[in-house]
């Protein structure tokens, strides 16, 4: 069990390392010595567990993506509707990019035109908003002259060129950015019943906290 447990905390150590290593130099230019000195481990014991710097990639982006789904499907929908849900949920990814590097080299892995994505983060977001507008619309949250389509389209393009921008600066990130755009959108968007109740600095709690409110506040809409 003790060499058990040794091999999974070298394999966690490597997967952090090779992540700092991918966001800071990229790809192509990281090195496998370099992952293993700044993760502490020999080079024979990365090769054990990692035949090559593509095996090594895509366990970075495996693990990015279960960060990822933790994001999608760790806040609580709760009864505040599914444009609010959307809305706390591009909070918890902005969060979650400004603070874990994991996730933030699985997103750059899969736009990294070097080499296929194994996990393509991306996609998955993309799909996931789609679900969620769609929701939104069957729930009757939106405007009935907007196509979910459309609403889809203006949340991937913006929260991935948040988190394009946000790799050379932070305030692309931060939950200020993330409310200011909401604060634009939703009045497009939502129906008008719906508007009143929306907040777009976020509602409820992170999964992860055990109080408190949103991102910066209770910034409303109105």
């Amino acid at each position: 069990m003790a060499r058990q447990a040794r091999a999974v905390r070298t394999r966690e150590a490597l997967i952090g390392s090779a992540a700092e290593i991918f966001h800071r130099e990229g790809f192509t230019v990281a090195s496998l010595t370099t992952i293993s000195t700044q993760a502490g481990v020999s080079s024979g014991a990365l090769h054990f567990h990692f035949a090559s710097k593509d095996a090594l990639a895509a366990a970075v982006e495996e693990a990015a993506l279960a960060r990822l789904r933790a994001v999608t499907e760790g806040w609580p929908k709760g009864a505040a509707g599914c444009l609010q849900h959307l809305v706390d949920v591009t909070h918890g990814l902005a969060r979650g990019l400004r603070e874990d590097v994991v996730l933030r080299a699985g997103f750059e892995l899969s736009g990294d035109a070097a080499r296929p994505p194994q996990a393509d983060l991306r996609e998955y977001w993309r799909c996931w908003v789609e679900e969620a507008m769609t929701l939104a619309g069957v729930a009757g949250e939106l405007r009935p002259e907007v196509a979910p389509e459309d609403a889809v389209s203006a949340v991937v393009a913006a929260t991935v060129g948040f988190e394009v921008l946000g790799a050379r600066d932070a305030a692309w990130l931060a939950p200020g950015t993330v409310t200011r755009f909401w604060e634009l959108l939703l009045p497009r968007v939502a129906a008008a019943e719906v508007l009143e109740v929306l907040t777009a600095a976020g509602s409820g709690r992170a999964p992860d906290e055990g109080s408190g409110a949103g991102p910066e506040g209770e910034n409303r809409t109105d």
